[in-house]
């Protein structure tokens, strides 16, 4: 199998077919595509038109907070999901069984005793339990095992009987309609039945002869005398692996052929048994062989008093899950959507599986007519839905009071049928997805959590992919969820950062502590301008919305503030919003982009302090031209601002004399000549008892933060005429 495209190939690929040089040179020598730092469904649509012209791509993104789409492609039009419909049956399943919901299967002895022989019937009742295997337990016959034992318990060694199968539970066709023919083949399309076991499949290994010309070895696993084989495959020579297989279509025979080399040692395939249930019965035989009973097939064995009933309750609810939406096992959410239906109707059939589906949808208020089902697994190529409609479903379940667990089953890098998806994405595990592929429809659905706090819902599907090669189309709408990801995460790591250093503060107490604390821990870092902006919420300024990497001197402020007033670790990226921004509100147009008339004239988070030599002047700040490049119309007159400072002598005349008063930590703006700005530079003014004034600053001239005297940089300026003087604040 070709390996799994990486979202930078992807984008790679994408940049040469945009320049027309797809046929030219390698991925490595091309220019990267880009995508844009936020949601930008275009550039998605360019991914898909370039890799996978002719196709059908559906994208619906819907914000958790506000329950609104965000983003969308074609979302309201109908598209096969092929197992992403497995997120409807466990939705449906959850909402109506208990947690403590466990399948049975159950052993009815009816008959009488002689001795040590029962005599009569044995009634096997199955109420579809597909994890009777090796999935969950030690080996396949554990379970049956334990059925073994219990007879042998009652002194039993000897079994004359005639075998009972109950199938009552679940009604209609073991192959479901609408799958395709050759899907009965495959493991994915075994059959449903009530009594299941080994996933009602069976290992087929391959061994070369002895030499070229002799006839391969067949071994079946686990070998119970059910499926027969009509071998014709034949040893040749080296590595060769050309054999096909056909399945009888009602019997449990395998007819194999063809060249297998004489070198292979690895050799194996994995079929579906047909009649399931009658597969269960030869287990269970062949369980109570193994466990020492005498077993004696008698067809005119009578039935008689109900003398011992054994009962095994399976794996619980949440396994099944797990299973379905991780793993994405067809058996399972077939067999659950007839558990759902037969729990809540009576009789587990597909009918009554659809019939609670839209009750359950109509109980959550969406559209059924939505969401159109032929089956449970989304093996069926009728199915349909919405995009739009997947997330509000999604959405609703992540609100359920069983959400968490609906969550914690879908797949993310490295886990079930993710293991191969997304791996590079940093701090990628915190994606939760179902991916569905049936031909020429693939999807992906879930969740994705921002550095905002806020959660995506997501529900992507390519359709009519035509010849496009499927770990292509795999690699697509995984390049656009990385995209996103990137996107909506962008400065997540500086998140953890800051994280990590409030822990270490937690035991440091008062603002003026902690401001001196966590200030201190920046020392050294390296000075950039502009770092940050309000990444995908905001087109205009996107870069991250946290971002400890490299600071200037407002973020740097802004940085140490947040950790110093937030009242824990997980209230500091929206108590850094609220410093960056009026109200908290993250855009553009809200930033407090002059210092002095927005971020400390708001007066939440400063307070300037008056000193006895301030002079005044008055400035209006242009906000109109301002924000008019950005495309923001400033609505208001231009707002002019009484600015008080210490002219620059007196200041220098501050910065000479050692601090007299208790130790303590300000902030200083240093007040620019410009008439259309407030302040050019800001920092932390640290007040030692004793000594001289310490600015600490990220300083563009030295090119990162650092510690140096007041007095040394205030002197710097004189002559300049570009430092009227300076003004001080404090930290609320």
């Amino acid at each position: 199998m070709r390996k799994l495209c990486s979202a930078l190939w992807i984008f790679s690929v994408v940049a040469q077919a945009a320049t027309g040089n797809a046929s030219k040179g390698s991925a490595a020598d091309s220019v990267l595509f880009e995508p844009k730092p936020y949601i930008s469904t275009a550039d998605y649509q360019t991914i898909v038109d370039s890799l996978a012209p002719g196709s059908l791509f559906g994208l619906s993104i819907r914000s958790l907070h506000t329950g609104k789409q965000i983003a969308t492609v074609n979302a309201d039009s109908f598209f096969t999901p092929a197992s992403t419909m497995k997120t409807v049956t466990t939705a449906a399943a959850l909402d109506y069984l208990p947690l403590n919901f466990q399948a049975k299967t159950s052993v009815h002895m009816e008959g009488s005793f002689a001795g040590k022989t029962f005599s009569g019937v044995i009634r096997l009742r199955g109420e579809g339990d597909p994890n009777i295997s090796a999935r969950f337990y030690s080996q396949p016959f554990y379970v049956l095992h334990q059925f073994a034992d219990s007879i042998r318990s009652k002194n039993i060694d000897t079994l004359q009987i005639r075998i009972e199968l109950d199938t009552t539970y679940f009604s209609g066709p073991r192959k479901p309609d609408h799958w395709k023919s050759n899907y009965f083949d495959s493991w994915y399309g075994a059959e449903i039945t009530p009594l299941e076991f080994n996933d009602n499949c069976t290992l087929v290994h391959m061994d070369p002869g002895e030499k070229i010309g002799d006839t391969a070895k067949i071994s079946i696993d686990p070998d119970i005398g059910y499926v027969k084989v009509n071998n014709a495959l034949i040893t040749g020579k080296g590595s060769r692996r050309k054999w096909k297989y056909s399945l009888d279509k009602d019997s449990a025979v395998l007819n194999i052929s063809g060249t297998i080399g004489v070198n292979v040692t690895d050799a194996s395939i994995v079929i579906p048994v047909r009649d399931p249930n009658h597969y269960f019965e030869a287990a269970f035989i062949h369980a109570m062989k193994e466990r020492g009973l005498i077993v004696i097939d008698d067809p005119a064995a009578q039935s008689g008093l109900d003398i011992y009933t054994f009962e095994y309750a399976g794996t619980p609810l949440l396994s099944f899950l797990d299973e379905i939406n991780q793993r994405s096992q067809n058996l399972h959410a077939e067999t659950l959507f007839r558990n759902f239906a037969a729990a809540k109707y009576g009789v587990g059939n597909v009918e009554n599986g659809k019939k609670g589906v839209q009750t359950f949808l109509q109980k959550m208020e969406l559209s059924a007519e939505d969401f159109i089902l032929y089956d449970g697994c989304g093996l069926s190529p009728k199915n349909r839905l919405k995009p739009s409609s997947e997330t509000k479903l999604l959405a609703k379940m992540a609100r359920h009071p069983r959400g968490k667990y609906y969550i914690k089953s879908f797949a993310s890098p490295w886990v079930g049928s993710g293991y191969k998806r997304m791996r590079e994405l940093e701090y990628g595990w915190r994606i939760r997805f179902k991916t569905g592929f049936i031909n020429e429809a693939h999807g992906l659905v879930g969740y994705m959590p921002t550095i905002d706090g806020d959660t995506l819902v997501i529900a992507s599907y390519l359709n009519r992919t035509g010849k496009t090669p499927d770990n292509t189309c795999r690699g697509i709408l995984d390049s656009i969820w990385s995209s996103i990801y990137r996107a909506t995460n962008n400065g997540y790591a500086s998140l953890l950062e800051m994280k990590k250093l409030y822990i270490q503060g937690e035991s440091v107490s008062g603002l003026e502590n902690r401001l001196r604390f966590f200030s201190e821990k920046f020392l050294d870092k390296p000075y950039l301008l502009g770092p940050t902006g309000e990444g995908y919420l905001d087109t205009i300024d996107s870069k991250p919305m946290v971002y400890t990497d490299s600071l200037d001197c407002v973020t740097y402020l802004e940085h140490v503030l947040a950790l110093a007033k937030s009242p824990d670790e997980n209230a500091i990226f929206k108590t850094l919003q609220k410093i960056r921004y009026l109200n908290g509100d993250i855009a553009y147009k809200n930033r407090k982009h002059y210092f002095v008339l927005d971020w400390i004239g708001e007066g939440t988070f400063a307070r300037q302090i008056p000193q006895p030599n301030d002079t005044l002047v008055i400035r209006t700040i242009p906000k109109k031209a301002f924000f008019k490049p950005k495309g923001i119309a400033y609505g208001k007159p231009d707002p002019q601002i009484y600015l008080k400072y210490l002219p620059l002598d007196k200041a220098i005349e501050f910065s000479k004399q050692e601090w007299q008063g208790e130790s303590t930590i300000r902030g200083i703006g240093f007040v620019s000549r410009l008439q259309i700005i407030d302040i050019f530079h800001t920092g932390f003014l640290i007040l030692e008892k004793g000594k001289k004034p310490v600015l600490r600053d990220a300083s563009q001239k030295f090119g990162k933060v650092l510690d140096h005297e007041l007095q040394e940089y205030l002197e710097s300026w004189v002559g300049t005429g570009k430092v009227p003087g300076i003004l001080l604040f404090e930290f609320l």
